[in-house]
């Protein structure tokens, strides 16, 4: 067995993250875990963005008509479906990268014993995060199912919405999975659906056009991710390509690489202390 000596320095918390396929077996954990209770899972998630769907784009559908979109007349519940869907996918991941995770770390000390087995920090993290975006996955397309039966977009472009979806998923649970190695209880994250998440649905899109902002918010807007999926998902809706595609996965990716580096570095910070 290895030991450090005393003179060693100990490693820096902010170093590269140290990956392998060890990850899996814990990903499948949680899977097995779910697995029971797949069914309430689904219906939580599911329900209260169907009820928005609902209640604004079939209640205030009917007041507004049709918005404008790219120089484009779209009905008002399809510019809220293909918004709403980016925000089903946001909040999914953020959920159980949050308050799922944080009961296996802190609370059922779960990470503690899969650490026991040959199984780095680094790997558990990195399949919490998996984990949260495929449960982000498995959320939206149960709701991209009930949007096709509901006859609001049939584009084929649908198809690569999918894995835009995906990404929306990994970069969100990358996010929170920030303030999972904050927190001290679950009350901190009020924290964050109060000043992170709640805001950016409101700047993002998804309820009105950008355009109604002021110049100011709207060039911080651009550069949200929430704004940016939006960007991505909606004219595939549409039946349309996005006008900047590589700018927006960009984004995208630069979100989601910066946060699982931050959140890697305070969870070891945290096993650490």
């Amino acid at each position: 067995m290895q030991t450090r000596t005393l003179n060693a320095p100990a490693q820096s918390v902010w170093r590269a993250p140290q990956l392998s396929m060890r990850f899996w077996p814990v990903f499948l954990r949680n899977l097995l875990v779910w697995r029971k209770l797949a069914i309430p899972s689904l219906v939580g998630n599911i329900a209260e963005p169907l009820m928005w769907l609902v209640a604004f784009g079939y209640g205030m559908g009917a007041l507004v008509g049709t918005v404008t979109v790219g120089g484009t007349q779209v009905p008002y519940i399809l510019f809220l479906a293909s918004g709403s869907i980016c925000m089903s996918a946001m909040q999914a991941a953020s959920f159980e990268a949050l308050y799922s995770a944080f009961s296996r770390m802190h609370v059922q000390k779960t990470w503690d014993g899969i650490m026991n087995a040959p199984v780095t920090l680094d790997d558990v993290v990195l399949a919490e995060m998996l984990w949260a975006a495929f449960k982000s996955l498995f959320t939206v397309t149960a709701i991209l199912g009930v949007m096709l039966a509901l006859g609001i977009s049939y584009s084929p472009k649908l198809l690569v919405a999918w894995p835009v979806l995906l990404g929306v998923g990994i970069t969100f649970s990358c996010i929170a999975l920030i303030f999972n190695a904050l927190a001290r209880g679950y009350d901190f994250f009020t924290y964050y659906f109060t000043l992170f998440l709640t805001p950016m649905m409101f700047l993002s899109g998804i309820f009105f056009p950008l355009e109604q902002l002021p110049e100011v918010v709207r060039t911080i807007s651009q550069w949200l991710p929430l704004t940016n999926a939006v960007e991505l998902v909606r004219p595939l809706f549409m039946d349309q390509w996005p006008l900047h595609p590589v700018r927006h996965a960009l984004v995208l990716a630069a979100y989601a690489a910066g946060g699982f580096w931050i959140a890697l570095a305070l969870t070891r910070r945290r096993f650490r202390g």
